[in-house]
């Protein structure tokens, strides 16, 4: 039999029943990998020998009676999270021999839940790119047309799920990284609520792995399926044990609903700041022929949406705020310049991404005060519907843009170009708020690319979008 594609919970059942063994799924996941990676580039760090020690520990583990939620199954990890032993670079030449003595809290996790580790995945330089390609490891290419990206910043992840290059992969997402590769490379992966899993460990490289609370950035799984999404979630959600896990517990509310037909959802295709191109149109399009059929409570209108375009605003400014607070000065005081050259009256997003850059300390708690507006805007939305089915980005995968300008880049939706960075506003709707999102594959394009929508949710009720998305997966595949 082929495991190497078979979802991780089968997989755990055939080790559990002896029709297997880890040792095999880990050998078989190293031959894939070795025969077919030389194209696709998703594994930037193997650790093959590691991998056969922990599988034999693993089968051995087995035999004495043990069980573990991940006991013997083969995945991988996105390079940013510390490995002990292993280099994490961000993609950044300079760190290119930094190795940390330890592993990540969810690194962690993951091997006391069983799982073995093949390897790293690739990611853009500083993880700041849609794609990833760095000067160190490579070009990621899509297994689907490597003429095209993978998505970014966990591409390298997303490349390896389709390849079979691991059951299970863990990235992170602050502009769509978990959700744009999925999207493009038709698998699984969900965003989850902002603070509920801990982020140990997953830090630029030589800076110290203190338990501090991101502002945006969240860490989280990626499968090949919606319910293995579950079942690494549970293993990588809770507090980090250093703070909040000191005195908490956590305990997920069960989603909302078990039925598709119990399910009230919103459907958005329409973005004030870039069009949808029609192939993901489309693809919004079958998730919400398939809800209707499953007898869904539809809607595309409601008064109670918080506005689109301040919404993108704010995203922009918080985002590019956090990712300049540590230029040097020189170069802050450039962009201040910029900006303070900016008209009035350009409410554009190039222009908000350059004032987030200047930020004072009073401009970002006036930013925040809006978010919170935002946040209460959504509580009220949820409390008349379940989710909020939306794009992830206008278009399918892109053709390789390695342009070293990222903001002059400019992206094609269907023949109108418009800012590269302006393809993040639907990642965005859920990531300023913090809400949870599940990435879905939702079929091809004409030109045979796979489209993914996302799946918005109420905060920390990431179980309802996950059971969303099972309950669609039955429908839509």
């Amino acid at each position: 039999m082929e495991w190497n594609l078979q979802p991780a919970e089968d997989l755990v059942a055939a080790l559990r029943a002896g029709e297997v063994t880890s040792v095999q799924l880990t050998d078989e996941a190293i031959a894939r990998i070795e025969r077919d990676d030389k194209v696709i580039n998703a594994i930037c760090v193997p650790d093959f020998d590691r991998a056969r020690a922990a599988a034999r520990d693993a089968d051995r583990a087995r035999a004495r009676g043990e069980e573990r939620p991940l006991l013997g199954v083969p995945v991988t990890v996105k390079e940013s999270y510390d490995v002990a032993g292993l280099p994490t670079t961000w993609g950044m030449p300079q760190y290119r021999e930094y190795v940390p003595a330890e592993d990540a809290v969810q690194v962690s996790r993951l091997r006391a839940a069983g799982a073995v580790v093949l390897g790293k995945t690739n990611v853009p330089l500083g993880l700041q790119d849609l794609q990833s390609f760095n000067e160190i490891y490579g070009t990621t290419n899509n297994p689907w047309d490597r003429a095209r990206t993978s998505g970014g910043s966990s591409g390298g992840s997303a490349a390896a799920l389709v390849s079979g290059f691991g059951a299970l992969s863990i990235g992170s997402d602050i502009g769509g990284s978990l959700r744009t590769p999925a999207h493009f490379c038709g698998v699984y992966a969900h965003k989850p609520t902002l603070g509920l899993v801990a982020n140990r460990g997953m830090v630029p490289p030589s800076a110290p792995a203190l338990p501090v609370d991101l502002d945006l950035a969240v860490v989280g799984p990626m499968a090949r399926t919606a319910r293995d999404l579950t079942l690494l979630l549970d293993v990588m959600a809770g507090p980090d044990p250093l703070t909040l896990g000191v005195a908490h517990d956590l305990t997920l509310p069960p989603a909302r609903h078990q039925r598709l037909s119990d399910f009230r959802v919103l459907v958005l295709d329409e973005h004030p700041f870039i069009a949808t191109g029609s192939a993901v149109r489309a693809g919004v399009g079958r998730v919400a022929e398939a809800l209707a059929d499953g007898g869904a409570h539809i809607e595309r209108h409601t008064a109670l949406l918080p506005d689109l375009a301040e919404a993108a605003t704010l995203y922009m400014q918080l985002l590019f705020s956090g990712s300049a607070a540590r230029f040097p000065v020189e170069v802050y005081e450039q962009f201040r310049a910029r900006a303070a050259a900016l008209s009035a009256d350009d409410r554009s997003l190039d222009a908000a991404r350059l004032r987030g850059m200047v930020f004072s300390h009073r401009d970002w708690i006036e930013a925040n005060d809006r978010r919170e507006l935002h946040r209460h805007g959504w509580r009220r939305l949820f409390g008349e519907f379940d989710a909020v089915v939306c794009p992830i980005t206008p278009t399918p995968a892109f053709p390789h843009d390695h342009s070293p300008d990222l903001p002059a880049r400019r992206i094609d939706v269907d023949g109108v170009e418009y800012p590269y960075l302006d393809q993040l506003v639907w990642a965005g709707l859920a990531t300023m708020p913090g809400l949870p999102a599940t990435a879905i594959p939702a079929g091809l394009s004409p030109a045979g690319l796979p489209v993914g929508v996302q799946l918005i949710g109420p905060m920390f009720e990431d179980r309802t979008p996950l059971r969303l998305a099972e309950l669609l997966e039955r429908r839509i595949g």
